[in-house]
C-alpha cells in the first residue's frame, strides 16, 4: 500500500477528525417510550472513530466540531474529556437559549433485545456543527501548522446541511494539500440526505469527495448509493457474500478514483438484536483481506460497531502497513466495542489483540 504518512515528530496530532458529536440518551434495558431515566454518553459516527483511536489505541487525537455555548455542550465536552480527546480545536458558538441561533444535536436510542430491533430517535436539525463555515476552523493552521497524520470525517456529517457539505469537502482539499491521509466513511443515510436533495444531492457531494480520499469505507449500499457502483451477484447472507462480486465493484471504484489507495467494509448478518454475525473486508492493491468470522456474536449494543472497525481499520493501516493484520484489528475491535453499552468503545488494544489471537471468554484472574 501506498500510504504515506507524515512523520510524527512533525505533526501534533496522529489523527483528527470532523462531524457532529450528539448526547446520546440511552433507556437501558428499557425502551425510550416508556423510560423514566436515562443514560447520557456521547457519540457521532465520526467521533467514535478518533475516541477509539486514543482510548482503545493509545493514539494522540482531536475533535474538530461545534457546539451551543450552554451548559448541555459543556458536559458534551466534559464527555469528551474522559474519553481523552483533544478539545481544543471545538468551535464554540453563541446561542440565543432557547436554540433558534444554534443548538446541540441529541439522540435518543434504545438497544434492541431479540426479536426488538435496536431504535433511534434523533433530534439535531440546525445544530452548531451543521451551520459551521470553513472559516469557523482555522484549517490551514490544523492541517498545516499543528499537523495531523490521518484526517477522518464521513457521509453522516455531509448529509448534516447544504453547509456541512462544503465544509467537509474544504477541510479535506487542505488535509491533502499538506499531505494528511484522508478515510472517509459513506455512511449512507436516506433520511438525512432527504432534506437537501436526496440520492442524487448524496452522489453529487460524495463523488466530489472520493477524490481526494486514500482509504474508502462503507458497504455495497453505500458504494451504490453514493458512488454509483454496483455489486454483481451479491447475496445478503454472510457466509455466502459473493466476493468475486465486491471485488469487481471496488476494482470499478478504485479505476475511477486511483487515489483509493484502500476500500474496507463490514460485514453484518442479522439474526436477532442481540445475536449477529460479524466479519469485514479489506481491498488493498488488487487484493482481497478478510478478518475471520465471528459467528453467533452476542451483541449488547450494536451503535457504534462500525466505527470501532474503523478505527481498528486506520490504527492497523498506520501502525502496520498491513491490509490483513488492518481489517482483523477492525473487525476484532468492532466486535468487542458491541458488547458494551454506548457508541463508544471501552475495549483495551490488549483485548483487541487477544482476541485477534483467538482468545475465549474465560474470567481473567
Amino acid at each position: 500500500m501506498d500510504l504515506k504518512l507524515r512523520e510524527q515528530s512533525s505533526c501534533a496530532y496522529d489523527a483528527v477528525s470532523l462531524g457532529e458529536v450528539m448526547l446520546r440518551l440511552d433507556p437501558g434495558e428499557g425502551r425510550i417510550r416508556t423510560t423514566r431515566h436515562f443514560q447520557v454518553w456521547e457519540g457521532g459516527g465520526e467521533y467514535n472513530v478518533i475516541r477509539g483511536l486514543r482510548r482503545c489505541f493509545g493514539m494522540k487525537t482531536a475533535v474538530l466540531t461545534a457546539f451551543a455555548d450552554n451548559e448541555v455542550g459543556k458536559l458534551m465536552e466534559d464527555l469528551i474529556l474522559q474519553g481523552g480527546v483533544d478539545t481544543s480545536l471545538i468551535k464554540w458558538m453563541p446561542t440565543d437559549g432557547i436554540g433558534r441561533l444554534c443548538r446541540n444535536g441529541l439522540n435518543f436510542t434504545e438497544r434492541g433485545f431479540g426479536i426488538r430491533g435496536a431504535v433511534g430517535c434523533s433530534d439535531r436539525a440546525n445544530t452548531a456543527i451543521s451551520k459551521a463555515k470553513p472559516e469557523d476552523f482555522d484549517f490551514e493552521k490544523i492541517f498545516g501548522e499543528l499537523g495531523a497524520r490521518w484526517f477522518h470525517t464521513g457521509g453522516i456529517y455531509a448529509a448534516l446541511s447544504e453547509q456541512s457539505c462544503e465544509t467537509v469537502i474544504e477541510a479535506i482539499k487542505t488535509a491533502k494539500k499538506y499531505g494528511t491521509v484522508v478515510s472517509y466513511d459513506l455512511n449512507y443515510r436516506p433520511s438525512m440526505w432527504s432534506a437537501i436533495g436526496g440520492i442524487e444531492k448524496a452522489r453529487e457531494v460524495n463523488k466530489e469527495i472520493a477524490k481526494y480520499v486514500d482509504v474508502m469505507i462503507g458497504n455495497e449500499e453505500d458504494f451504490t448509493a453514493c458512488l454509483g457502483f454496483e455489486i454483481e451477484g451479491n447475496e445478503e447472507n454472510l457466509s455466502k457474500l459473493n466476493l468475486d462480486g465486491y471485488k469487481k465493484m471496488i476494482a470499478k471504484a478504485v479505476e475511477t478514483y486511483p487515489n483509493f489507495k484502500v476500500a474496507a467494509t463490514t460485514l453484518r448478518e442479522v439474526k436477532t438484536a442481540t445475536v449477529n454475525d460479524w466479519s469485514a473486508l479489506c481491498y488493498a492493491d488488487g487484493e482481497i483481506y478478510k478478518a475471520k468470522d465471528y459467528k453467533g456474536l452476542e451483541i449488547m449494543d450494536r451503535v457504534g460497531g462500525g466505527d470501532s472497525f474503523a478505527s481498528g481499520l486506520i490504527y492497523g493501516l498506520m501502525t502496520t502497513n498491513d491490509a490483513q493484520l488492518a481489517v482483523d484489528y477492525g473487525a476484532a475491535h468492532g466486535a468487542l466495542a458491541m458488547t458494551t453499552p454506548g457508541d463508544t468503545t471501552m475495549a483495551s488494544r490488549k483485548e483487541v489483540e487477544a482476541v485477534m489471537g483467538g482468545a475465549g471468554a474465560r474470567v481473567q484472574r
